[in-house]
């Protein structure tokens, strides 16, 4: 069991749910979690032990938000493809995936985790700098890593296995 499957069955992406998480609307707007966290943890400044309220309201977004789209009319799309190829890295061993492109996606990966330590002492800390540094490097690990994931789809993928059926 890898981490991504339990991240998938924590999401509740099993399955066809994949699809309805493959709306660009999803993906999209799934990048608005770490500003909220970070907004929500800093507003304990301004409004005590009440900044749970906005900080359980983002981890609730967090949950719903590929829960919330429909599946999208198109998968031929950068954010589409993103999310598929992320369900083809959660099912790696059923796929002929090189190591050495593991390795580089598993280094992206640890450098997401290398972002998240000053990103959440920051937070603790309510350092800007801190937050700003963890933050940046959190984001930008995962954006190329998402981007890598488009690539991994486009390699090992076939949209015509995962495209929606209508009516």
């Amino acid at each position: 069991m890898t981490i991504e499957n339990t991240l998938a069955r924590l999401f509740g992406l099993e399955g066809d749910d994949w699809l309805r998480h493959a709306n660009p609307t999803s993906v999209y707007t799934r990048f608005t979690v770490l500003p909220l966290i970070v907004v929500s943890a800093w507003s304990r400044v301004w409004i005590g032990v009440y900044f749970l309220v906005p900080l359980g309201l983002t981890l609730l977004w967090t949950f719903l938000n590929p829960r919330l789209f429909p599946e999208p009319d198109s998968l031929d799309n950068w954010a589409s493809k993103g999310v598929l190829g992320e369900r083809i890295w959660k099912d790696r061993a059923e796929h002929d995936i090189s190591q050495a492109w593991a390795r580089g996606v598993n280094a992206l990966n640890a450098l997401n985790a290398v972002g998240t330590v000053p990103f959440l002492v920051g937070l603790y800390q309510l350092n800007v700098w801190m937050t700003a540094t963890g933050l940046v490097i959190t984001f930008l690990a995962k954006l190329w890593f998402f981007d890598r994931m488009v690539w991994l789809f486009e390699d090992t993928g076939d949209l015509e296995d995962v495209r929606p059926t209508t009516g």
